[in-house]
């Protein structure tokens, strides 16, 4: 089988949504499930649905159309604020858009009309991490204009945590934001049908046990992909942490010295760590790298120790010299994943009930 490829399970990653789903459910919390570390792989897309995830999300309009073009049925939204050269393709493939600009929320209101379509709009406020959002008290203005808009419908509220600065979902921010929530709706007599609380991160929040408030969903991507919660990397009861493993071929395995020799300056990749004097080892290299992962994210097998990587080799230590045409496989985390699915040179491989399902590389 051709490598190096993503080896994913479909019917694990159904596991993890459907467990995430019915332990939300009695909080009052519906799931979007977030394709967008996938591309929109369409088969990904609708193990999620079979799950009974309640929408799908993603940051790229690309992605959307993907799925929409494959014919994957359920609400979609776009999940990262509009760029303004593309608001006619997201009115016309994307039911709702995550907002923070109303120059923006404008220009989608003309291209709606335009359409003759109409376009949910959720306001996300910013709580903390830094990242996108309508500082809180600027938020009733931005409603009041957001109302008044032609073929835009606002859906309501919701924040996004953890994900530049790490800041967490705790009881504080969450208790504003359902304030927050509480007070658009006395302001303008509406009701929201959407607050979202957040992403994975907000799990470790939720599922402890804490009131959640106005809080009725969250965007889950990572958790449902890799079964961990991103704020510690922590696997979650309950679910699979190996639905996507990373397969690398061999193409060298040498006894070799341990530690370069020659006047050295940066490498390919910046300042080479150190490197101490071990004798000779068994050095392994692996036809991946840089381009393809992030060699950080990668967790090795027992006996494999990650020793570094250029653009395209990894460099391994391993217990014993290897044929070339071997394999090794890799757990990896978010970053890692992220850069295999985008990587046109390794393939996915994605199985169901023990079936090889599709293959197929992104151009």
């Amino acid at each position: 089988m051709a490598a190096p490829r993503l080896e994913i399970d479909l019917d694990k990653i159904c596991h993890n949504a459907r467990r995430l789903v019915e332990r939300l459910a009695p909080r009052g919390i519906s799931v979007t499930g977030v394709t967008k570390a996938s591309l929109g792989c369409p088969a990904i897309a609708t193990a999620m649905l079979r799950a009974g995830v309640h929408s799908l999300g993603d940051a790229r309009i690309e992605n959307i159309e993907t799925m929409r073009s494959a014919r994957v049925a359920a609400p979609m939204t776009l999940i990262r604020s509009p760029l303004p050269s593309q608001v006619a393709r997201i009115v016309r493939q994307a039911d709702t858009s995550f907002n923070t600009e109303l120059d923006v929320i404008r220009q989608l209101s003309s291209a709606a009309q335009r359409a003759k379509r109409m376009h949910a709009v959720v306001l996300m406020v910013e709580l903390g991490d830094l990242r996108e959002g309508i500082m809180p008290g600027k938020l009733e203005s931005v409603v009041r204009e957001t109302m008044r808009l032609p073929n835009i419908v606002f859906k309501g509220i919701g924040t996004n945590l953890a994900c530049r600065c790490g800041v967490s979902p705790d009881a504080r921010n969450m208790a504003e934001l359902s304030a927050l929530a509480n007070s658009v709706e006395a302001a303008f007599g509406t009701t929201l049908s959407i607050v979202s609380g957040g992403n994975s991160a907000n799990l470790d929040w939720v599922l402890g046990g804490a009131k959640t408030g106005r809080i009725n969903n969250l965007r889950l991507g990572e958790s449902i992909l890799l079964g961990c919660e991103p704020l510690q990397r922590q696997p979650i009861a309950g679910l699979h942490t190996d639905a996507i493993t990373l397969v690398a071929e061999v193409i060298e395995s040498k006894l070799k010295p341990s530690q370069p020799w020659g006047e050295a300056g940066q490498s390919a990749f910046g300042l080479p760590s150190a490197v101490q004097n071990r004798g000779d080892i068994c050095q392994t290299i692996l036809a991946i790298g840089h381009q393809d992962i992030d060699p950080e994210g990668l967790r090795a097998p027992a006996g494999v120790e990650i020793l570094g990587a250029s653009s395209d080799h990894l460099v391994i230590e391993s217990d014993r010299c290897l044929p070339a045409g071997s394999e090794i496989s890799f757990q990896l985390n978010y970053s890692a994943l992220m850069r295999a699915m985008t990587s046109p040179f390794v393939v996915k491989v994605k199985k169901s009930r023990g079936h090889q399902t599709c293959r197929y590389r992104h151009r």
